[in-house]
């Protein structure tokens, strides 16, 4: 994986003092607290208050103007479609409203577009179909800010239509509506604005039933929970409160399709659960076939269907997984085929028949692994090539696309995620511009970085840490779980774990010893050995075992101690420039005795079966990141190495002049070197 920058999060330490004093908080917690944007009294409250409150509903915009048009459609028994969407937000704003409504005595029927053949939002087809079905009203959830050509077709058709979306406003243009309800309109009374589609449509809801808030509140906020932290909401205000009473509700009294999910947890579910074990069944629906069906798990109130629907979901799911799997193999071929794929800026990867459902993760696993925005598109048998892309932060991906929009059909999204359709015989030019662009733009890419919470010594490393952090809980977008740096520790010894996909480590300091599992990295790919000095960045949380409560650590990442992160980054700059524009300096030219440094290494551990990246950490103090590139470049076209996965070393009869090999010829030459 990439080295990421690890960057620690800074506080007023005094007033985080003036809060732990005032609010009775745990010192330690309240430094954290302020790190994290915590910092006025009425900031402080609302985080802490176990209290459920909430805006008046009615502080957005077209609020009573939506209430009225549905009310007069149920009474009039209109028939009513709710027009939602295929990711986790969609699917449970639209089983919230249909649940409601039909609670309600309306005449409802639901439509969710396929990922695979409509895409997002409103389309003409999807309204002549429903306008087939005698539907006099449709209300979207999750989406249709945007839709100001399908709103109009729907008034044609003789329809009328009640947004309620969460996506920022087109220019501040609103499309032709009954109502539309957005917390992003100019016009709402309301400070907060971060809901999700399912936190709106929980609103409509309320509005709707203002005589029966708390029957609203325990029926549904289970799946405003799910959908807020789906979307990645900042867990703040209202959305912390819709989370964290959801998760009582998820705990105590589980709604039927749920609870066999729910039971599989032998610990209390929180915010993590959510994210890693509910959400990606959800969203696998809405990605690999029809979420409609994912509509009708929730909706479902009979035990014995609910755990058959749970098995579905699990297959559904597993499905996605083995298709994810599938397409990151074949880009590893591609990559390994041609590994200038990943020497440009930008990563763009393309492959007939790839999922469109999954080649969003799979750019957030490729951008992991190289530390670089990725595009992967996967390409239709008629030449339409369909693309997700993920950015790090400080790359903003849909500047860059706009600068290149001329190469596409259509492109939308965020600074950090984008979506993109073009021709296949796009492709090829569509990579050149975009990496021109940041090569233009940003010559020196922004570093993945990690965020830390605190430094930390390994002995306060237990129980009493996790009970005093469940103050923060639950966790999310923008109140992620707190990470802390633990540094200096000897490596004692590694264990495999689950028939070596992840391993346990024994490390120590000073009279400290502790275990740490990192999941996700085989045995046989972790590149460091006992005695080792290492950091590790650590979450740590508790798990149950025959009745006793055991600490858990678990590694988000590890790197050997002696690491300059200034230096490496410096170094990696120096040389991708190289590689992007020919520029060039003495620093990246290795001479003979750089050369015979690191043969001599190479030789000394019979090659090395790790990254380069691992490489250079071994031997940063002797040797600068270019000199160490083009030195084992020169190794490989003189035959002395091969880099397959690792490196191994060949037979060599006769004496190589590494002088004359092609890559050190043209640095010399560029450099003017005899």
């Amino acid at each position: 994986m990439a080295i990421k920058k690890w960057v620690i999060r800074q506080a007023d330490k005094e007033r985080a003092s003036q809060i732990s004093e005032k609010f009775n908080i745990d010192p330690f917690v309240a430094f954290l607290m302020v790190s994290r944007g915590i910092v006025d009294d009425i900031d402080v409250v609302n985080f802490m208050t176990d209290e459920f409150m909430f805006s008046s509903p009615f502080d957005m915009a077209d609020m009573d103007e939506a209430v009225f048009t549905v009310s007069e459609a149920i009474e009039n028994g209109d028939k009513i479609c709710v027009y939602g969407d295929y990711d986790c937000d969609g699917v449970t704003s639209t089983t919230l409203l249909v649940d409601f409504l039909r609670s309600k005595g309306a005449d409802v029927c639901y439509y969710i577009p396929s990922r695979e053949t409509e895409g997002y939002g409103l389309n003409n087809s999807a309204i002549d179909e429903i306008a087939r079905w005698g539907v006099n009203l449709i209300v979207t959830v999750d989406n249709g800010i945007s839709a100001f050509d399908e709103a109009e077709h729907i008034y044609e058709l003789g329809m009328s239509l009640v947004v309620t979306d969460h996506h920022q406003l087109t220019d501040g243009k609103l499309p032709k509506a009954e109502a539309v309800v957005n917390p992003h309109r100019e016009d709402n009374a309301m400070d907060f604005r971060d809901f999700c589609g399912v936190g709106v449509a929980f609103k409509f809801a309320v509005a709707m039933d203002e005589d029966n808030v708390e029957d609203i509140v325990e029926r549904y906020i289970d799946l405003v929970a799910i959908g807020t932290i789906a979307d990645v909401m900042p867990l703040k205000e209202e959305n912390r409160a819709f989370v964290r009473r959801g998760l009582q509700k998820l705990n105590n009294n589980p709604r039927k399709s749920l609870a066999p999910l729910i039971k599989r947890n032998s610990n209390e579910i929180t915010s993590q659960d959510i994210a890693f074990q509910i959400c990606p069944r959800i969203n696998a629906m809405g990605r690999m076939g029809d979420a409609k069906r994912a509509v009708e798990f929730l909706l479902c109130d009979d035990a014995a269907q609910a755990v058959s629907a749970c098995n579905s979901l699990d297959e559904e799911n597993a499905n996605r997984q083995q298709v994810e799997q599938e397409i990151i193999e074949d880009v590893k071929k591609q990559i390994k085929k041609n590994p200038r794929l990943v020497a440009s800026p930008i990563i763009v990867v393309a492959g007939k028949g790839y999922h469109h459902g999954v080649i969003g993760i799979v750019a957030a696993h490729i951008l992991e692994k190289y530390g670089k925005p990725t595009f992967v598109i996967g390409i239709d048998e008629n030449g339409v090539a369909r693309g997700s892309a993920r950015s790090v932060e400080g790359f903003n991906i849909f500047e860059a696309l706009t600068a290149c929009s001329d190469d596409m059909i259509q492109f939308g999204g965020h600074p950090l995620a984008a979506g993109i359709t073009l021709k296949e015989d796009m492709i090829e030019k569509f990579s050149a511009d975009i990496n021109e662009f940041a090569i233009k733009n940003y010559p020196v890419m922004p570093q993945v970085e990690l965020t830390l919470d605190f430094k930390l010594a390994p002995s306060y490393l237990n129980l009493d840490l996790v009970d005093s952090l469940s103050v923060l809980e639950p966790y999310g977008a923008g109140n992620s779980q707190a990470v802390f740096g633990i540094y200096k520790l000897r490596l004692l010894g590694v264990t495999p774990l689950s028939e070596g996909k992840h391993i346990r480590l024994d490390l120590q300091k000073k009279e400290t010893k502790i275990r740490v599992v990192k999941f996700s990295t085989p045995y046989d790919d972790f590149p460091y050995k006992p005695g080792d000095e290492l950091n590790l960045a650590v979450k740590v949380s508790k798990n149950a075992y025959n009745g006793k409560m055991y600490l858990s650590v678990q590694a988000v990442d590890i790197r050997l101690s002696s690491l300059d992160e200034d230096k490496y980054f410096a170094e990696k700059s120096a040389y991708d420039l190289y590689r992007y524009t020919g520029k060039v300096d003495e620093s990246l030219y290795p001479t003979r005795e750089d050369c015979a440094f690191v043969y001599k290494y190479l030789k000394k551990n019979n090659g090395y079966p790790y990254s380069l990246e691992n490489l250079y950490l071994r031997l940063q103090d002797n040797m600068t990141y270019g000199k160490l590139m083009f030195a084992l470049k020169a190794f490989s076209q003189g035959g002395l190495i091969n880099y397959k996965k690792g490196i191994t070393l060949n037979t060599v009869k006769e004496k190589v002049n590494l002088e004359e090999t092609p890559i050190l010829k043209a640095l010399k030459g560029r450099l003017n070197i005899e």
